[in-house]
């Protein structure tokens, strides 16, 4: 039997890292963090343990990774939905559409999200990872669509907000409603109820809108 050639072996360590991540999500989720190990992890992933310490340095690092990368494929499923956004208002609903998925995942992955959120304060803050960057692209490439003229700017402030948001909708104790939350970023970045993937609240009863400050247009 001849060798596997190199771009064959890059593939099946993509695809192992890939379960790693998959298998954190769903045992974190399940279990939450202290009760989750390295070794639950990988035998979730059908995996050898020594590969969890191969690709990642630790639990928090493969954390970090693993919502990233969870971030990343809903913030995308969620910009290609049919139908997808086209004409002038474009930028407007792919920017609606992150801000939904975004809390989306706050509102339906509590456990998940507020352990993340907990590891980027507490800890190492965030990790560079392969998936922290497509993420930062994906969010960086909507602020553009929207209609930015400062990206390097303005796709930092987005993040801020959005990190503020989940954190808010997931504060022990004193949570905030997400559909309000929803307003007052729409609101920022003045956007109709309507786009995006709107709760299902009926007429009448949408959070107001009102911006905390004024702003001049598009980011």
């Amino acid at each position: 039997m001849s060798p596997r050639s190199a771009s064959v072996n890059e593939e099946l360590r993509r695809r192992s890292r890939e379960r790693l991540l998959q298998a954190t999500v769903e045992l974190v989720d399940e279990r939450g963090y202290e009760a989750t190990t390295l070794g639950d992890i990988a035998d979730r992933a059908g995996a050898a343990r020594g590969l969890v310490s191969y690709y990642f340095p630790g639990k928090r690092q493969l954390l970090q990774s693993a919502v990233h990368r969870l971030m990343h494929l809903t913030l995308a499923e969620a910009l290609e939905r049919e139908p997808r956004p086209a004409g002038p208002d474009a930028g407007r609903e792919g920017l609606a559409r992150a801000i939904d998925a975004v809390l989306g995942l706050a509102r339906d992955r509590p456990t998940l999200m507020r352990t993340h959120m907990a590891g980027i304060l507490q800890h190492e803050g965030f990790v560079q990872c392969d998936e922290q960057q497509r993420l930062a692209c994906l969010l960086r490439d909507t602020v553009v669509g929207y209609g930015s003229h400062d990206p390097d700017t303005d796709y930092p402030l987005l993040r801020a907000l959005l990190m503020g948001a989940v954190v808010a909708v997931l504060l022990p104790g004193a949570p905030m409603p997400p559909a309000r939350l929803r307003a007052e970023l729409f609101a920022r970045y003045g956007l109709d109820w309507e786009l995006g993937f709107p709760p299902d609240i009926p007429l009448g009863e949408q959070p107001g809108q009102v911006p905390l400050l004024p702003l001049p247009g598009p980011l």
